[in-house]
């Protein structure tokens, strides 16, 4: 299963058994050095602070819970991931979610938590500060990462092959689209975007946001994207190329690895998934 299969949502009352349940087997295997970890008075915190002052997500996938968020402002203040499901793409989910709110994000991670060491780093996020804890006497690594880049793009598929546009001293294609401009909606930003690529006019109000892609960005030092993409818009289309386009192409599944952005093989396999792209 993939991380398109989970459904995230607010974390209600009648969850805290679960989600303490999940809790305590999540930390017992990730604090091992932690003297009765997952119960006693840190079970008793999860209770009565954290689940009632934060602001608490989870993640349910075939209605079941799997994960759980916990946000103070811009911080992660908790994030756990029942070990059963660990490795589907659920904690990876569950930050983006929090990107999504807040933008640039910041937490605490024990330096011999090593498993969660790496998680944060494939995720793009950066060493600060180290403290030891007077709790435990551990040391916690806090750790920031920049806000993703928020595009949008549009998907364009003809006879099976993906619309793709490279800009001018750039060999890599990128979909069409770009950047929010202040004030801007994500459709009305494709939809200036559009305009301003390749000379297509397509109102805001006939995009439909088909879903999001997270990746890293393409020659950006490693930050993330957080891409929002659509459909819609006419089918029989003419592009003008404006002045920052090269030229645009549509491709099949191999030639879009090849040539395209990395974020593009995950559209392609959400497309091929859906049919619209042959495998």
């Amino acid at each position: 299963m993939s991380s398109s299969d989970l459904i995230i949502r607010r974390y209600r009352g009648t969850d805290e058994d679960i989600v303490v349940g999940l809790w305590s087997r999540a930390v017992r295997q990730a604090h091992p050095f932690l003297p009765e970890e997952g119960g006693g008075e840190r079970a008793r915190k999860l209770r009565e602070v954290y689940l009632v002052r934060a602001d608490n997500w989870v993640a349910e996938r075939d209605g079941a819970v799997v994960g759980l968020l916990g946000l103070m402002g811009a911080e992660v203040g908790g994030l756990f991931v029942d070990p059963e499901a660990q490795g589907g793409g659920t904690g990876r989910a569950l930050i983006e979610h929090a990107a999504s709110l807040h933008g640039a994000l910041t937490l605490e991670v024990y330096e011999r938590n090593d498993r969660a060491r790496r998680f944060y780093d494939r995720l793009g996020f950066a060493e600060r500060s180290r403290r030891a804890e007077e709790e435990t006497g551990e040391t916690l690594i806090a750790l920031d990462r920049v806000a993703p880049l928020r595009s949008v793009s549009w998907l364009h598929v003809r006879e099976g092959r993906l619309l793709s546009v490279r800009t001018r001293g750039n060999g890599t294609f990128y979909l069409p689209g770009g950047k929010y401009e202040d004030g801007e909606t994500a459709p009305e930003a494709l939809s200036r975007e559009l305009a301003e690529e390749l000379g297509l006019t397509v109102p805001a109000a006939e995009l439909t946001e088909a879903f999001v892609i997270h990746d890293v960005a393409h020659g950006q030092g490693g930050r993330r994207l957080h891409m929002t993409c659509f459909t819609g818009g006419p089918q029989d289309i003419a592009p003008r190329p404006g002045r920052e386009i090269a030229e645009y192409a549509w491709f099949g599944r191999a030639e879009a690895r090849e040539r395209c952005a990395p974020a593009h093989g995950q559209v392609v396999d959400r497309l091929v998934a859906q049919g619209l792209m042959e495998g």
